[in-house]
């Protein structure tokens, strides 16, 4: 059952990915266009997994890998794009880093199921990767490229606020939770970045 959800969530994001951005106005377009978005589905797959973090962590990885051929090919089929691109290394890499995704986010939906320290890291890990995101619009907003970057920093701040509210299930929690998402926001973009510059490297 897991894994069919997984693979059957996997075509669902991908492709209604794609629509959402094709489909939608700006800003709200960007959220289709983020990592976070994808980040955060793998973290709710991991939470809905009760059967242990492995298994969690296998699940969310596979709904990110399947992802992303189903979003090229819904590109396809939507706008005649080339099927090569299923196969092209950006599209290997993005799988990878799935992967990598997915085994952090499956794992920390399952943590914020737990208790202790492990239930504060899981908490915070969804307001976290929206955190790191508004950061990076924030730094684009006087990049002529990205026109009204201050409306996606306000939408990722405010979701980042939401999840907070629907993960935490206290007070308490969502206080100690939003303490840690800023710190592991940080950690999260620092890596973003090295990934970043490693993957246009890469295909570059």
């Amino acid at each position: 059952m897991v894994a069919g959800i997984s693979v059957a969530g996997g075509v669902a994001l991908g492709s209604l990915d794609f629509l959402w951005i094709k489909y939608l106005p700006y800003p709200f377009a960007e959220l289709g266009n983020s990592t976070a978005t994808w980040a955060v589905a793998a973290f709710f797959l991991g939470r809905w997994v009760r059967s242990g973090p492995l298994r969690a962590a296998l699940a969310a990885s596979v709904l990110l890998v399947v992802a992303v051929p189903s979003y090229y090919l819904a590109a396809t089929l939507v706008q005649g794009d080339d099927l090569a691109v299923l196969w092209a290394p950006s599209s290997v890499l993005w799988m990878a880093f799935g992967v990598v995704a997915g085994v952090v986010f499956g794992v920390g939906g399952t943590w914020s199921r737990r208790d202790g320290w492990r239930q504060v890291i899981g908490a915070a890990l969804p307001a976290a990767v929206f955190v790191e995101e508004a950061a990076r619009f924030a730094g684009r907003a006087n990049d002529p490229g990205y026109p009204g970057a201050g409306w996606n920093v306000a939408i990722d701040l405010a979701l980042a606020l939401l999840l907070l509210v629907l993960v935490g299930r206290s007070n308490r929690q969502r206080a100690l939770a939003a303490a840690v998402a800023l710190p592991l926001a940080g950690v999260i973009l620092v890596a973003f970045a090295v990934v970043g510059g490693s993957a246009a490297s890469a295909i570059g």
